[in-house]
């Protein structure tokens, strides 16, 4: 035997070892909420309030930095409606990206 296996293991402070069993309780415990067969019903309402929020951001941006455009600098092309379309095309990349993402972590 080695003198690492023999020697007795230090005395933790008892902070540490406070703060050690905490954390095995928040392991133990998300390992069960995972195990669980059930899901909530607040989580896909969330998750659509979530890719909701994803899509419009980006187009209210859109709409907002394409008003200023055209005030200042007038031409034909609307470039409100341009970078809506931009917004929304950028907002459903993220939502579907995010919604991919979900489904990995089940």
């Amino acid at each position: 035997m080695s003198d690492s296996e023999s020697a007795p293991k230090p005395k933790l402070p008892d902070s540490t070892e406070n703060m050690m069993e905490q954390v095995e309780l928040r392991a133990a415990r998300m390992i069960r909420g995972r195990q669980r067969s059930y899901r909530s019903l607040w989580r896909p309402v969330a998750m659509v309030g979530l890719i909701g929020w994803t899509v419009v951001v980006p187009m209210l941006i859109g709409i907002a930095v394409g008003t200023w455009i055209d005030r200042t600098w007038p031409s034909r092309f609307s470039w409100t409606l341009m970078l809506l379309v931009g917004g929304l095309g950028f907002g459903c990349m993220s939502a579907w990206t995010r919604i991919k993402d979900e489904q990995e972590d089940r």
